[in-house]
Protein backbone atom coordinates (compact mmCIF):
# COMPACT_ATOMS: atom_id res chain seq x y z
CA UNK A 1 0.00 0.00 0.00
CA UNK A 2 1.04 3.58 -0.61
CA UNK A 3 1.35 5.53 2.14
CA UNK A 4 3.73 8.09 0.52
CA UNK A 5 3.56 9.81 -2.91
CA UNK A 6 5.88 12.69 -4.71
CA UNK A 7 3.71 15.69 -5.61
CA UNK A 8 4.27 19.68 -7.11
CA UNK A 9 4.01 20.49 -3.44
CA UNK A 10 6.42 17.85 -1.82
CA UNK A 11 6.06 14.06 -0.44
CA UNK A 12 2.43 13.57 0.45
CA UNK A 13 0.56 11.27 2.63
CA UNK A 14 -3.33 11.04 1.23
CA UNK A 15 -4.04 8.90 4.39
CA UNK A 16 -2.95 11.13 6.71
CA UNK A 17 -3.45 14.22 4.44
CA UNK A 18 -0.03 15.83 5.16
CA UNK A 19 3.19 16.42 3.32
CA UNK A 20 6.53 15.86 4.65
CA UNK A 21 9.45 18.77 4.25
CA UNK A 22 7.02 19.69 1.36
CA UNK A 23 9.04 22.30 -0.69
CA UNK A 24 5.71 24.97 -1.77
CA UNK A 25 2.84 26.02 1.21
CA UNK A 26 0.82 23.18 1.97
CA UNK A 27 -1.93 22.99 4.98
CA UNK A 28 -0.05 20.79 7.19
CA UNK A 29 3.64 20.10 7.22
CA UNK A 30 5.63 17.58 9.11
CA UNK A 31 9.33 18.67 9.08
CA UNK A 32 12.01 16.04 9.71
CA UNK A 33 15.04 19.04 10.44
CA UNK A 34 15.23 22.97 10.44
CA UNK A 35 17.60 23.08 7.34
CA UNK A 36 15.97 25.78 4.57
CA UNK A 37 15.60 22.92 2.12
CA UNK A 38 13.53 20.97 4.09
CA UNK A 39 12.05 23.86 6.42
CA UNK A 40 10.21 26.09 4.27
CA UNK A 41 7.97 29.30 4.94
CA UNK A 42 4.59 29.59 4.23
CA UNK A 43 2.34 26.46 5.20
CA UNK A 44 -0.53 26.93 7.21
CA UNK A 45 0.90 24.55 10.05
CA UNK A 46 3.79 22.54 11.09
CA UNK A 47 5.01 19.56 13.29
CA UNK A 48 8.12 18.94 14.83
CA UNK A 49 10.33 17.25 17.17
CA UNK A 50 10.55 19.61 19.92
CA UNK A 51 14.47 20.09 19.84
CA UNK A 52 13.62 21.08 16.47
CA UNK A 53 11.47 23.97 17.61
CA UNK A 54 14.17 27.20 18.39
CA UNK A 55 15.65 26.69 15.16
CA UNK A 56 12.23 26.43 13.14
CA UNK A 57 11.02 29.96 14.90
CA UNK A 58 14.09 31.57 13.67
CA UNK A 59 14.35 30.12 10.18
CA UNK A 60 10.61 30.87 9.26
CA UNK A 61 9.56 33.38 12.06
CA UNK A 62 7.61 33.32 15.64
CA UNK A 63 4.24 33.94 14.50
CA UNK A 64 4.27 30.15 12.60
CA UNK A 65 1.84 27.97 13.52
CA UNK A 66 3.73 24.87 15.05
CA UNK A 67 2.82 21.98 16.97
CA UNK A 68 5.51 20.17 19.22
CA UNK A 69 6.44 16.32 19.48
CA UNK A 70 8.41 14.56 21.90
CA UNK A 71 10.78 11.84 20.45
CA UNK A 72 8.52 8.74 19.94
CA UNK A 73 5.00 10.08 21.00
CA UNK A 74 2.55 8.97 18.65
CA UNK A 75 0.04 11.25 17.68
CA UNK A 76 -3.05 10.71 15.21
CA UNK A 77 -2.81 12.84 12.03
CA UNK A 78 -5.79 11.86 9.35
CA UNK A 79 -6.05 8.03 9.54
CA UNK A 80 -2.91 7.72 10.44
CA UNK A 81 -0.38 7.33 13.52
CA UNK A 82 2.75 9.77 13.38
CA UNK A 83 5.91 9.41 15.31
CA UNK A 84 9.40 11.69 14.87
CA UNK A 85 12.51 9.51 15.46
CA UNK A 86 16.19 10.93 16.01
CA UNK A 87 18.14 11.19 12.55
CA UNK A 88 21.20 12.50 14.05
CA UNK A 89 22.02 15.23 11.48
CA UNK A 90 21.41 17.75 12.94
CA UNK A 91 20.20 19.64 16.63
CA UNK A 92 16.20 18.45 16.29
CA UNK A 93 16.45 16.20 12.97
CA UNK A 94 14.29 13.61 13.02
CA UNK A 95 12.53 10.54 11.11
CA UNK A 96 9.01 10.58 10.48
CA UNK A 97 7.55 7.35 11.24
CA UNK A 98 4.11 6.72 9.64
CA UNK A 99 1.60 3.96 10.63
CA UNK A 100 -1.42 2.86 8.77
CA UNK A 101 -3.53 -0.26 9.59
CA UNK A 102 -0.84 -3.00 9.17
CA UNK A 103 1.71 -0.67 7.11
CA UNK A 104 4.60 1.22 8.07
CA UNK A 105 6.41 4.16 6.31
CA UNK A 106 9.83 5.88 7.82
CA UNK A 107 10.82 9.04 6.29
CA UNK A 108 14.50 9.69 7.04
CA UNK A 109 15.25 13.35 5.53
CA UNK A 110 18.75 13.65 6.08
CA UNK A 111 20.54 11.41 8.86
CA UNK A 112 23.95 10.12 10.13
CA UNK A 113 25.02 7.08 11.97
CA UNK A 114 28.41 8.67 13.03
CA UNK A 115 28.37 9.61 16.71
CA UNK A 116 28.04 13.40 16.85
CA UNK A 117 28.19 15.02 20.36
CA UNK A 118 25.58 18.33 19.38
CA UNK A 119 22.68 15.96 18.76
CA UNK A 120 20.89 12.99 19.62
CA UNK A 121 22.02 9.85 17.86
CA UNK A 122 20.33 7.94 15.03
CA UNK A 123 17.69 5.48 15.92
CA UNK A 124 16.82 2.47 14.02
CA UNK A 125 13.19 1.99 13.35
CA UNK A 126 11.97 -0.97 11.60
CA UNK A 127 9.53 -0.42 8.87
CA UNK A 128 8.20 -2.20 5.75
CA UNK A 129 8.87 0.64 3.24
CA UNK A 130 12.52 3.13 4.09
CA UNK A 131 12.07 6.17 2.21
CA UNK A 132 16.31 7.41 2.24
CA UNK A 133 18.85 10.45 0.92
CA UNK A 134 21.74 9.27 -0.98
CA UNK A 135 24.03 12.46 -0.09
CA UNK A 136 26.91 10.40 -0.13
CA UNK A 137 26.10 7.32 -1.69
CA UNK A 138 29.26 6.42 -3.79
CA UNK A 139 32.43 4.11 -2.21
CA UNK A 140 34.96 6.40 -2.42
CA UNK A 141 32.68 8.18 0.85
CA UNK A 142 33.22 6.71 3.85
CA UNK A 143 33.80 8.64 6.98
CA UNK A 144 36.55 8.77 10.02
CA UNK A 145 34.95 9.56 13.90
CA UNK A 146 34.68 13.46 14.27
CA UNK A 147 37.35 13.05 17.32
CA UNK A 148 39.46 11.54 14.83
CA UNK A 149 38.82 14.82 12.45
CA UNK A 150 38.70 17.08 15.12
CA UNK A 151 42.06 15.97 16.09
CA UNK A 152 43.55 17.41 12.94
CA UNK A 153 41.45 20.60 12.52
CA UNK A 154 43.08 21.00 15.98
CA UNK A 155 46.50 20.27 14.95
CA UNK A 156 45.87 22.63 11.95
CA UNK A 157 44.74 25.14 13.53
CA UNK A 158 48.29 25.08 15.69
CA UNK A 159 50.72 24.87 13.49
CA UNK A 160 51.13 28.34 12.51
CA UNK A 161 49.92 30.34 15.25
CA UNK A 162 51.14 33.53 13.65
CA UNK A 163 48.04 33.48 11.29
CA UNK A 164 44.43 33.59 11.86
CA UNK A 165 42.94 29.93 11.27
CA UNK A 166 39.78 30.65 9.13
CA UNK A 167 37.14 27.53 9.04
CA UNK A 168 34.32 27.49 6.58
CA UNK A 169 31.82 25.22 7.77
CA UNK A 170 28.32 25.13 7.59
CA UNK A 171 26.11 27.37 9.76
CA UNK A 172 23.67 24.89 10.96
CA UNK A 173 24.63 21.69 12.19
CA UNK A 174 28.40 21.73 11.49
CA UNK A 175 29.72 24.89 13.08
CA UNK A 176 27.84 23.59 16.36
CA UNK A 177 29.25 20.12 15.68
CA UNK A 178 33.02 21.35 15.63
CA UNK A 179 32.69 23.29 18.68
CA UNK A 180 31.58 20.38 20.82
CA UNK A 181 33.96 18.13 19.28
CA UNK A 182 37.29 20.09 20.05
CA UNK A 183 35.97 20.84 23.58
CA UNK A 184 37.07 17.48 23.86
CA UNK A 185 40.62 18.55 23.09
CA UNK A 186 41.13 22.54 24.55
CA UNK A 187 39.14 25.27 26.61
CA UNK A 188 40.02 27.94 24.72
CA UNK A 189 37.88 30.70 22.53
CA UNK A 190 36.65 30.45 19.24
CA UNK A 191 35.66 33.69 17.11
CA UNK A 192 32.80 33.13 15.06
CA UNK A 193 31.13 34.70 11.83
CA UNK A 194 27.55 36.99 13.14
CA UNK A 195 25.83 34.27 10.98
CA UNK A 196 26.52 31.91 13.28
CA UNK A 197 25.70 33.44 16.15
CA UNK A 198 22.24 32.78 16.49
CA UNK A 199 22.06 29.24 16.23
CA UNK A 200 24.82 28.65 18.22
CA UNK A 201 23.16 30.21 20.80
CA UNK A 202 20.43 27.79 20.50
CA UNK A 203 22.66 24.91 20.84
CA UNK A 204 23.97 26.24 24.53
CA UNK A 205 20.48 26.80 25.24
CA UNK A 206 19.63 23.34 24.34
CA UNK A 207 22.24 21.98 26.51
CA UNK A 208 24.59 21.32 24.04
CA UNK A 209 28.33 21.64 25.09
CA UNK A 210 30.44 23.78 23.02
CA UNK A 211 33.65 25.51 23.06
CA UNK A 212 33.43 29.39 24.35
CA UNK A 213 32.95 31.80 21.60
CA UNK A 214 32.83 35.22 20.97
CA UNK A 215 31.33 37.12 17.98
CA UNK A 216 34.40 38.86 15.78
CA UNK A 217 32.66 41.85 15.75
CA UNK A 218 32.90 42.06 19.59
CA UNK A 219 37.28 42.40 19.03
CA UNK A 220 38.25 45.81 18.58
CA UNK A 221 39.71 47.26 15.30
CA UNK A 222 43.30 46.68 14.31
CA UNK A 223 43.07 43.21 16.88
CA UNK A 224 44.93 40.53 13.95
CA UNK A 225 43.64 37.00 15.90
CA UNK A 226 47.02 35.77 14.76
CA UNK A 227 46.62 32.54 16.59
CA UNK A 228 43.25 32.01 16.87
CA UNK A 229 40.59 29.92 15.16
CA UNK A 230 37.48 31.76 13.58
CA UNK A 231 34.40 29.68 11.78
CA UNK A 232 32.51 30.99 9.06
CA UNK A 233 30.23 29.81 6.57
CA UNK A 234 30.84 29.41 2.99
CA UNK A 235 29.65 32.24 1.57
CA UNK A 236 32.24 34.39 3.55
CA UNK A 237 34.94 33.07 1.47
CA UNK A 238 36.76 35.30 -0.64
CA UNK A 239 34.44 37.95 0.32
CA UNK A 240 34.88 41.19 1.86
CA UNK A 241 34.52 40.37 4.97
CA UNK A 242 37.88 38.51 5.13
CA UNK A 243 40.14 41.53 4.99
CA UNK A 244 39.68 41.79 8.25
CA UNK A 245 42.38 39.03 7.97
CA UNK A 246 46.22 39.24 7.98
CA UNK A 247 47.25 36.26 6.00
CA UNK A 248 45.08 33.75 7.23
CA UNK A 249 45.34 30.04 6.29
CA UNK A 250 42.11 28.85 5.27
CA UNK A 251 40.40 25.29 4.98
CA UNK A 252 36.76 24.00 4.58
CA UNK A 253 34.88 21.25 6.75
CA UNK A 254 32.68 19.21 4.54
CA UNK A 255 31.83 15.70 3.46
CA UNK A 256 33.04 16.97 0.11
CA UNK A 257 36.66 17.12 1.16
CA UNK A 258 36.73 13.24 0.59
CA UNK A 259 37.51 13.72 -3.37
CA UNK A 260 40.96 15.18 -4.31
CA UNK A 261 40.64 18.06 -6.70
CA UNK A 262 37.65 19.51 -4.58
CA UNK A 263 39.53 21.25 -2.15
CA UNK A 264 41.43 23.12 -4.87
CA UNK A 265 38.81 23.99 -7.00
CA UNK A 266 37.16 25.49 -4.02
CA UNK A 267 39.83 27.71 -3.42
CA UNK A 268 40.52 26.14 0.34
CA UNK A 269 44.77 25.53 1.83
CA UNK A 270 43.32 22.61 3.65
CA UNK A 271 39.73 20.37 3.86
CA UNK A 272 38.43 18.40 6.57
CA UNK A 273 36.39 15.51 6.23
CA UNK A 274 33.18 15.97 7.97
CA UNK A 275 30.17 15.20 7.20
CA UNK A 276 26.41 15.44 8.70
CA UNK A 277 24.88 12.73 5.92
CA UNK A 278 25.86 9.26 5.87
CA UNK A 279 28.23 7.43 4.98
CA UNK A 280 28.48 4.74 1.84
CA UNK A 281 28.51 2.00 4.59
CA UNK A 282 25.98 3.74 7.04
CA UNK A 283 23.44 4.28 4.21
CA UNK A 284 23.70 0.69 3.48
CA UNK A 285 23.74 -0.52 7.10
CA UNK A 286 20.63 1.39 7.58
CA UNK A 287 18.40 -0.05 5.03
CA UNK A 288 19.28 -3.55 5.90
CA UNK A 289 18.87 -2.92 9.44
CA UNK A 290 15.33 -1.06 8.76
CA UNK A 291 14.24 -4.35 7.49
CA UNK A 292 12.76 -2.55 4.95
CA UNK A 293 11.62 -4.55 1.59
CA UNK A 294 10.76 -1.50 -0.34
CA UNK A 295 13.43 1.63 -0.26
CA UNK A 296 12.75 5.08 -1.80
CA UNK A 297 15.73 7.29 -2.09
CA UNK A 298 15.07 10.85 -2.44
CA UNK A 299 18.20 13.19 -3.39
CA UNK A 300 21.91 12.52 -4.04
CA UNK A 301 23.72 9.72 -6.27
CA UNK A 302 20.79 8.23 -6.09
CA UNK A 303 21.65 5.65 -9.60
CA UNK A 304 24.55 4.03 -7.49
CA UNK A 305 22.67 3.12 -4.56
CA UNK A 306 19.63 2.13 -6.16
CA UNK A 307 21.68 -0.34 -8.46
CA UNK A 308 23.80 -1.76 -5.08
CA UNK A 309 20.42 -2.17 -3.95
CA UNK A 310 18.52 -3.99 -6.57
CA UNK A 311 21.62 -6.34 -6.66
CA UNK A 312 21.20 -6.94 -2.86
CA UNK A 313 17.25 -8.14 -3.54
CA UNK A 314 15.66 -4.75 -2.62
CA UNK A 315 12.60 -3.23 -4.24
CA UNK A 316 14.25 0.61 -5.05
CA UNK A 317 12.08 3.31 -5.94
CA UNK A 318 12.57 6.90 -6.60
CA UNK A 319 11.20 9.84 -5.44
CA UNK A 320 12.33 13.39 -7.46
CA UNK A 321 12.56 16.27 -4.97
CA UNK A 322 14.22 19.45 -4.57
CA UNK A 323 16.10 18.54 -1.11
CA UNK A 324 19.74 19.41 -2.13
CA UNK A 325 22.74 17.44 -1.35
CA UNK A 326 24.20 20.36 1.00
CA UNK A 327 23.00 23.66 2.14
CA UNK A 328 25.55 25.99 0.76
CA UNK A 329 23.96 28.84 1.89
CA UNK A 330 23.96 27.95 5.66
Amino acid sequence: MELVRATSEGLYCPQGDFHIDPWRPVQRAIITHGHSDHARWGSAEYHTNIKGIPILKLRLGEDIKLYSHQAGEKFKVGNTWVSFHPAGHILGSCQVRIEYKDHVWVASGDYKRTPDPSCDPFEVVPCDTFISEATFALPVYKWDSGAVTAERIHSWWQSDPERPSLLFCYALGKAQRILAELRRITDRKVYIHGALDSITQIYRAAGIEMLPTASIQEKEKGYNFAGDLILAPPSAHRSPWMKRFKEPQTAFASGWMQVRGTRRRKGYERGFVLSDHADWNELNQTVEETGASTVYLTHGRTDVLQRYLNEQGKTVKLFVTQYEAEEEAS
